[in-house]
Protein backbone atom coordinates (compact mmCIF):
# COMPACT_ATOMS: atom_id res chain seq x y z
CA UNK A 1 0.00 0.00 0.00
CA UNK A 2 1.46 3.42 -0.91
CA UNK A 3 2.79 5.53 1.93
CA UNK A 4 0.16 7.89 3.34
CA UNK A 5 2.37 10.97 3.10
CA UNK A 6 2.82 10.61 -0.68
CA UNK A 7 -0.35 12.03 -2.21
CA UNK A 8 -0.91 10.10 -5.44
CA UNK A 9 -3.73 11.12 -7.75
CA UNK A 10 -5.10 9.85 -11.05
CA UNK A 11 -7.43 11.46 -13.56
CA UNK A 12 -10.76 9.86 -14.38
CA UNK A 13 -9.55 10.05 -17.99
CA UNK A 14 -6.45 7.98 -17.16
CA UNK A 15 -7.90 4.84 -15.60
CA UNK A 16 -11.03 5.45 -17.68
CA UNK A 17 -9.10 5.53 -20.96
CA UNK A 18 -10.72 2.97 -23.26
CA UNK A 19 -7.70 2.22 -25.43
CA UNK A 20 -8.74 4.09 -28.55
CA UNK A 21 -5.98 5.39 -30.80
CA UNK A 22 -5.90 7.14 -34.21
CA UNK A 23 -5.95 3.76 -35.97
CA UNK A 24 -8.30 1.71 -33.82
CA UNK A 25 -11.51 1.84 -31.82
CA UNK A 26 -11.93 1.28 -28.08
CA UNK A 27 -10.67 -1.99 -26.60
CA UNK A 28 -12.18 -1.57 -23.11
CA UNK A 29 -15.71 -0.80 -21.90
CA UNK A 30 -16.55 2.46 -20.15
CA UNK A 31 -15.56 2.77 -16.49
CA UNK A 32 -18.06 4.21 -14.04
CA UNK A 33 -16.41 7.21 -12.27
CA UNK A 34 -17.76 5.93 -8.94
CA UNK A 35 -16.11 2.55 -9.53
CA UNK A 36 -12.87 4.38 -10.35
CA UNK A 37 -13.03 6.26 -7.04
CA UNK A 38 -13.57 3.09 -5.01
CA UNK A 39 -10.89 1.09 -6.82
CA UNK A 40 -8.26 3.84 -6.63
CA UNK A 41 -8.98 4.28 -2.94
CA UNK A 42 -8.50 0.53 -2.47
CA UNK A 43 -5.11 0.77 -4.21
CA UNK A 44 -3.99 3.57 -1.88
CA UNK A 45 -4.42 6.68 -4.01
CA UNK A 46 -5.10 10.02 -2.33
CA UNK A 47 -7.46 11.49 -4.89
CA UNK A 48 -8.94 11.62 -8.35
CA UNK A 49 -8.98 14.53 -10.81
CA UNK A 50 -11.30 15.19 -13.71
CA UNK A 51 -12.34 17.12 -16.78
CA UNK A 52 -15.90 18.38 -16.70
CA UNK A 53 -16.94 15.93 -19.44
CA UNK A 54 -15.32 12.98 -17.61
CA UNK A 55 -18.01 13.18 -14.96
CA UNK A 56 -20.98 14.91 -16.57
CA UNK A 57 -21.86 13.84 -20.13
CA UNK A 58 -22.24 16.82 -22.45
CA UNK A 59 -25.88 17.76 -22.92
CA UNK A 60 -26.94 16.67 -19.42
CA UNK A 61 -29.81 18.60 -17.88
CA UNK A 62 -29.33 20.55 -14.65
CA UNK A 63 -31.19 17.84 -12.74
CA UNK A 64 -29.06 15.09 -14.29
CA UNK A 65 -25.90 17.06 -13.51
CA UNK A 66 -26.86 17.46 -9.85
CA UNK A 67 -27.73 13.77 -9.53
CA UNK A 68 -24.39 12.70 -11.03
CA UNK A 69 -22.44 15.07 -8.80
CA UNK A 70 -24.31 13.91 -5.68
CA UNK A 71 -23.55 10.26 -6.45
CA UNK A 72 -19.89 11.07 -7.09
CA UNK A 73 -19.59 13.12 -3.89
CA UNK A 74 -21.09 10.20 -1.97
CA UNK A 75 -18.32 7.95 -3.32
CA UNK A 76 -15.70 10.50 -2.28
CA UNK A 77 -17.14 10.66 1.24
CA UNK A 78 -17.32 6.87 1.55
CA UNK A 79 -13.68 6.44 0.55
CA UNK A 80 -12.08 9.64 1.90
CA UNK A 81 -10.82 10.43 -1.60
CA UNK A 82 -10.27 14.04 -2.68
CA UNK A 83 -10.53 16.01 -5.92
CA UNK A 84 -7.44 18.25 -5.70
CA UNK A 85 -7.49 19.38 -9.35
CA UNK A 86 -10.07 19.92 -12.07
CA UNK A 87 -9.88 20.96 -15.71
CA UNK A 88 -12.02 21.54 -18.81
CA UNK A 89 -12.31 19.60 -22.04
CA UNK A 90 -11.80 22.28 -24.69
CA UNK A 91 -10.50 19.89 -27.34
CA UNK A 92 -12.91 17.01 -28.09
CA UNK A 93 -15.98 18.73 -29.52
CA UNK A 94 -15.81 19.85 -33.18
CA UNK A 95 -16.60 23.42 -32.10
CA UNK A 96 -12.99 23.65 -30.87
CA UNK A 97 -11.35 22.33 -34.03
CA UNK A 98 -9.84 25.77 -34.82
CA UNK A 99 -9.09 26.70 -31.22
CA UNK A 100 -10.82 27.51 -27.93
CA UNK A 101 -9.46 30.62 -26.18
CA UNK A 102 -7.56 31.39 -29.39
CA UNK A 103 -10.22 30.52 -31.97
CA UNK A 104 -10.58 33.12 -34.71
CA UNK A 105 -14.36 33.15 -34.19
CA UNK A 106 -15.30 35.28 -31.12
CA UNK A 107 -18.42 33.16 -30.49
CA UNK A 108 -16.28 30.04 -30.11
CA UNK A 109 -13.99 31.91 -27.72
CA UNK A 110 -16.93 33.06 -25.62
CA UNK A 111 -18.33 29.53 -25.50
CA UNK A 112 -14.91 28.22 -24.41
CA UNK A 113 -14.82 30.76 -21.56
CA UNK A 114 -18.43 29.98 -20.53
CA UNK A 115 -17.73 26.22 -20.50
CA UNK A 116 -14.60 26.79 -18.43
CA UNK A 117 -16.45 28.93 -15.88
CA UNK A 118 -19.08 26.20 -15.47
CA UNK A 119 -16.29 23.68 -15.01
CA UNK A 120 -14.57 25.90 -12.45
CA UNK A 121 -17.79 25.90 -10.43
CA UNK A 122 -17.85 22.10 -10.60
CA UNK A 123 -14.23 21.81 -9.54
CA UNK A 124 -14.69 24.12 -6.57
CA UNK A 125 -17.88 22.27 -5.58
CA UNK A 126 -15.84 19.05 -5.43
CA UNK A 127 -13.01 20.66 -3.44
CA UNK A 128 -10.38 21.40 -6.10
CA UNK A 129 -7.76 24.01 -5.26
CA UNK A 130 -5.88 23.84 -8.59
CA UNK A 131 -7.37 24.30 -12.04
CA UNK A 132 -5.30 23.06 -14.99
CA UNK A 133 -5.49 24.71 -18.39
CA UNK A 134 -4.21 22.62 -21.29
CA UNK A 135 -4.59 24.34 -24.65
CA UNK A 136 -5.05 21.20 -26.71
CA UNK A 137 -6.48 23.08 -29.71
CA UNK A 138 -4.61 26.37 -29.22
CA UNK A 139 -2.33 26.16 -32.23
CA UNK A 140 -2.06 25.90 -36.01
CA UNK A 141 -1.29 23.73 -38.98
CA UNK A 142 -1.60 26.63 -41.45
CA UNK A 143 0.37 29.61 -40.15
CA UNK A 144 -1.29 31.94 -42.64
CA UNK A 145 -4.64 31.32 -40.94
CA UNK A 146 -3.66 32.71 -37.53
CA UNK A 147 -2.30 36.07 -36.38
CA UNK A 148 -0.07 34.59 -33.70
CA UNK A 149 0.46 37.80 -31.74
CA UNK A 150 -3.27 38.46 -31.63
CA UNK A 151 -3.81 34.81 -30.66
CA UNK A 152 -1.56 35.30 -27.64
CA UNK A 153 -3.60 38.40 -26.76
CA UNK A 154 -6.77 36.31 -26.85
CA UNK A 155 -5.12 33.46 -24.92
CA UNK A 156 -4.17 35.90 -22.18
CA UNK A 157 -7.64 37.43 -22.24
CA UNK A 158 -9.24 34.01 -21.74
CA UNK A 159 -7.02 33.23 -18.75
CA UNK A 160 -7.58 36.73 -17.34
CA UNK A 161 -11.37 36.31 -17.57
CA UNK A 162 -11.17 33.05 -15.62
CA UNK A 163 -8.95 34.62 -12.98
CA UNK A 164 -11.31 37.60 -12.65
CA UNK A 165 -14.27 35.24 -12.20
CA UNK A 166 -12.48 33.30 -9.46
CA UNK A 167 -11.64 36.56 -7.68
CA UNK A 168 -15.22 37.79 -7.96
CA UNK A 169 -16.56 34.52 -6.56
CA UNK A 170 -14.03 34.45 -3.74
CA UNK A 171 -12.86 30.95 -4.70
CA UNK A 172 -9.63 29.59 -3.24
CA UNK A 173 -8.33 28.40 -6.61
CA UNK A 174 -5.11 28.74 -8.59
CA UNK A 175 -4.58 28.07 -12.30
CA UNK A 176 -1.84 25.89 -13.79
CA UNK A 177 -0.94 26.11 -17.48
CA UNK A 178 0.11 22.86 -19.15
CA UNK A 179 2.64 23.32 -21.99
CA UNK A 180 2.94 20.95 -24.93
CA UNK A 181 4.86 21.36 -28.22
CA UNK A 182 2.46 19.62 -30.63
CA UNK A 183 -0.40 17.13 -30.89
CA UNK A 184 -3.23 17.40 -31.53
CA UNK A 185 -2.35 20.65 -33.36
CA UNK A 186 0.66 20.68 -35.66
CA UNK A 187 2.26 23.43 -33.57
CA UNK A 188 0.81 24.55 -30.26
CA UNK A 189 1.01 27.85 -28.42
CA UNK A 190 2.93 27.76 -25.12
CA UNK A 191 4.94 24.71 -26.24
CA UNK A 192 7.35 24.52 -23.29
CA UNK A 193 7.69 25.49 -19.64
CA UNK A 194 9.84 28.45 -20.64
CA UNK A 195 7.21 29.80 -23.03
CA UNK A 196 4.52 29.45 -20.38
CA UNK A 197 6.58 31.20 -17.70
CA UNK A 198 7.13 34.18 -20.00
CA UNK A 199 3.41 34.22 -20.86
CA UNK A 200 2.40 34.31 -17.18
CA UNK A 201 4.38 37.51 -16.64
CA UNK A 202 2.09 39.31 -19.09
CA UNK A 203 -1.19 38.29 -17.42
CA UNK A 204 -3.45 40.57 -15.39
CA UNK A 205 -3.18 38.33 -12.30
CA UNK A 206 0.18 36.53 -12.62
CA UNK A 207 0.18 35.57 -8.95
CA UNK A 208 -2.83 33.31 -9.60
CA UNK A 209 -1.24 31.38 -12.47
CA UNK A 210 1.51 28.78 -12.41
CA UNK A 211 2.44 25.61 -14.25
CA UNK A 212 1.40 22.01 -14.64
CA UNK A 213 4.39 20.55 -16.52
CA UNK A 214 4.03 17.04 -17.93
CA UNK A 215 6.85 14.52 -18.25
CA UNK A 216 5.84 13.44 -21.75
CA UNK A 217 5.34 16.92 -23.14
CA UNK A 218 8.84 18.24 -22.43
CA UNK A 219 10.39 14.90 -23.39
CA UNK A 220 8.60 14.82 -26.77
CA UNK A 221 10.79 17.66 -28.00
CA UNK A 222 13.99 16.27 -26.48
CA UNK A 223 14.07 18.56 -23.44
CA UNK A 224 14.87 17.55 -19.87
CA UNK A 225 11.72 17.34 -17.80
CA UNK A 226 13.72 17.54 -14.56
CA UNK A 227 15.28 20.82 -15.70
CA UNK A 228 11.85 22.17 -16.63
CA UNK A 229 10.44 21.28 -13.22
CA UNK A 230 13.47 22.80 -11.50
CA UNK A 231 12.87 26.03 -13.43
CA UNK A 232 9.22 26.05 -12.36
CA UNK A 233 10.26 25.48 -8.74
CA UNK A 234 12.84 28.27 -8.98
CA UNK A 235 10.08 30.65 -10.09
CA UNK A 236 7.74 29.31 -7.36
CA UNK A 237 5.33 28.36 -10.15
CA UNK A 238 5.03 24.58 -9.80
CA UNK A 239 1.33 24.40 -8.95
CA UNK A 240 0.72 20.84 -10.20
CA UNK A 241 2.58 18.12 -12.08
CA UNK A 242 1.73 15.31 -14.53
CA UNK A 243 3.80 12.13 -14.27
CA UNK A 244 4.09 9.53 -17.01
CA UNK A 245 6.76 8.21 -19.39
CA UNK A 246 7.77 9.08 -22.92
CA UNK A 247 10.36 8.28 -25.58
CA UNK A 248 11.89 11.45 -27.08
CA UNK A 249 10.77 12.43 -30.55
CA UNK A 250 7.58 10.36 -30.59
CA UNK A 251 3.87 11.14 -30.31
CA UNK A 252 2.45 11.71 -26.82
CA UNK A 253 2.68 8.18 -25.43
CA UNK A 254 1.48 8.66 -21.83
CA UNK A 255 3.14 5.45 -20.70
CA UNK A 256 3.12 4.18 -17.10
CA UNK A 257 5.43 6.26 -14.91
CA UNK A 258 8.97 4.87 -15.04
CA UNK A 259 8.34 2.46 -17.91
CA UNK A 260 10.68 4.53 -20.09
CA UNK A 261 13.56 6.83 -19.10
CA UNK A 262 14.11 5.36 -15.64
CA UNK A 263 17.09 7.60 -14.90
CA UNK A 264 15.06 10.66 -15.87
CA UNK A 265 12.25 9.48 -13.60
CA UNK A 266 14.75 9.00 -10.76
CA UNK A 267 16.18 12.49 -11.05
CA UNK A 268 12.66 13.93 -11.16
CA UNK A 269 11.58 12.06 -8.02
CA UNK A 270 14.81 13.10 -6.31
CA UNK A 271 14.17 16.75 -7.21
CA UNK A 272 10.60 16.69 -5.90
CA UNK A 273 11.54 14.91 -2.68
CA UNK A 274 14.72 16.93 -2.03
CA UNK A 275 12.74 20.16 -2.44
CA UNK A 276 9.93 18.90 -0.16
CA UNK A 277 7.42 20.00 -2.78
CA UNK A 278 4.00 19.68 -1.11
CA UNK A 279 1.85 19.09 -4.20
CA UNK A 280 0.07 16.05 -5.57
CA UNK A 281 1.97 13.36 -7.45
CA UNK A 282 -0.52 13.13 -10.30
CA UNK A 283 -0.30 10.37 -12.91
CA UNK A 284 -1.52 11.50 -16.32
CA UNK A 285 -0.93 8.23 -18.15
CA UNK A 286 -2.82 5.35 -19.73
CA UNK A 287 -2.64 1.59 -19.57
CA UNK A 288 -1.49 -0.10 -22.76
CA UNK A 289 -4.23 -0.56 -25.34
CA UNK A 290 -3.90 -4.34 -25.05
CA UNK A 291 -5.08 -4.36 -21.42
CA UNK A 292 -8.47 -5.21 -19.98
CA UNK A 293 -9.75 -3.49 -16.82
CA UNK A 294 -7.60 -5.66 -14.55
CA UNK A 295 -4.59 -4.50 -16.55
CA UNK A 296 -5.66 -0.91 -15.90
CA UNK A 297 -5.37 -1.48 -12.15
CA UNK A 298 -1.98 -3.16 -12.66
CA UNK A 299 -0.99 0.05 -14.48
CA UNK A 300 -2.17 2.23 -11.58
CA UNK A 301 -0.36 0.09 -9.02
CA UNK A 302 2.80 0.24 -11.14
CA UNK A 303 2.80 4.04 -11.33
CA UNK A 304 2.64 4.38 -7.55
CA UNK A 305 5.05 1.53 -6.81
CA UNK A 306 7.71 2.88 -9.17
CA UNK A 307 7.51 6.34 -7.59
CA UNK A 308 7.93 4.85 -4.11
CA UNK A 309 10.89 2.71 -5.23
CA UNK A 310 12.59 5.76 -6.74
CA UNK A 311 11.81 7.80 -3.61
CA UNK A 312 13.63 5.16 -1.57
CA UNK A 313 16.52 5.20 -4.06
CA UNK A 314 16.75 8.99 -3.68
CA UNK A 315 17.08 8.60 0.10
CA UNK A 316 19.82 5.98 -0.37
CA UNK A 317 21.60 8.32 -2.79
CA UNK A 318 22.14 10.75 0.10
CA UNK A 319 23.27 8.01 2.49
CA UNK A 320 25.72 6.20 0.21
CA UNK A 321 29.32 7.06 1.30
CA UNK A 322 30.81 6.45 -2.16
CA UNK A 323 28.26 8.73 -3.76
CA UNK A 324 28.94 11.31 -1.05
CA UNK A 325 32.66 11.16 -1.84
CA UNK A 326 31.96 11.52 -5.57
CA UNK A 327 29.67 14.50 -4.93
CA UNK A 328 32.47 16.16 -2.98
CA UNK A 329 34.93 15.52 -5.82
CA UNK A 330 32.45 17.09 -8.24
CA UNK A 331 32.20 20.14 -5.96
CA UNK A 332 28.42 19.87 -6.01
CA UNK A 333 27.91 21.78 -2.78
CA UNK A 334 30.07 24.67 -4.03
CA UNK A 335 27.36 25.77 -6.48
CA UNK A 336 25.48 27.16 -3.46
CA UNK A 337 28.32 29.56 -2.66
CA UNK A 338 27.76 33.07 -4.09
CA UNK A 339 30.08 33.97 -6.96
CA UNK A 340 30.38 37.40 -5.37
CA UNK A 341 30.21 36.93 -1.59
CA UNK A 342 30.36 40.70 -1.08
CA UNK A 343 27.32 41.47 -3.23
CA UNK A 344 26.82 43.57 -6.36
CA UNK A 345 28.57 46.81 -5.45
CA UNK A 346 31.45 48.34 -7.36
CA UNK A 347 34.03 47.19 -4.82
CA UNK A 348 32.76 43.60 -5.04
CA UNK A 349 32.89 43.68 -8.83
CA UNK A 350 36.38 45.21 -8.74
CA UNK A 351 37.53 42.42 -6.42
CA UNK A 352 36.42 39.84 -8.98
CA UNK A 353 38.09 41.67 -11.84
CA UNK A 354 41.43 41.94 -10.07
CA UNK A 355 41.46 38.49 -8.50
CA UNK A 356 44.37 36.31 -9.62
CA UNK A 357 43.37 33.07 -11.37
CA UNK A 358 45.61 30.04 -11.94
CA UNK A 359 44.07 28.99 -15.25
CA UNK A 360 46.41 26.05 -15.73
CA UNK A 361 45.41 24.56 -12.39
CA UNK A 362 41.71 25.36 -12.82
CA UNK A 363 41.67 23.89 -16.33
CA UNK A 364 43.51 20.73 -15.31
CA UNK A 365 41.27 19.71 -12.43
CA UNK A 366 38.89 16.79 -12.87
CA UNK A 367 35.41 16.55 -11.46
CA UNK A 368 34.79 12.81 -11.39
CA UNK A 369 31.49 12.87 -13.27
CA UNK A 370 32.13 9.46 -14.84
CA UNK A 371 32.46 7.81 -11.45
CA UNK A 372 29.46 9.65 -10.04
CA UNK A 373 27.31 8.74 -13.02
CA UNK A 374 28.30 5.08 -12.76
CA UNK A 375 27.47 5.05 -9.05
CA UNK A 376 23.97 6.35 -9.85
CA UNK A 377 23.62 3.57 -12.44
CA UNK A 378 24.62 0.99 -9.85
CA UNK A 379 22.15 2.44 -7.36
CA UNK A 380 19.32 2.16 -9.87
CA UNK A 381 20.35 -1.34 -10.93
CA UNK A 382 20.12 -2.48 -7.30
CA UNK A 383 23.76 -3.39 -6.70
CA UNK A 384 24.40 -0.64 -4.15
Amino acid sequence: MPEAEVRFTFGLWTVGNRGRDPFGFETRPSLDPVEAVHKLAELGAYGVNLHDDDLIPPGSTAAERDSIVARFRDALEQTGMRVPMATTNLFSHPVFKEGAFTANDPKVRRYAVAKTLDSIDLGVELGASVYVMWGGREGVECDAAKDLRAALDRYAEGVNLCCAYVRDQGYDLRFALEPKPNEPRGDMLLPTVGHALAFINELAFPEMVGLNPEFAHETMSGLSFTHAVAQALWHDKLFHIDLNSQRPGKYDQDFRFGSEGLRDAFYLVKLLEDSNWPGMRHFDAHAYRVEDHEGVWDFARGCMKTYLILKEKAARFHDDPDIGEALEAAKVSAIAEPTSPNGLGSEAIAAIRYEQFDLESLGAQGYGHERLDQLVNELLMGVR
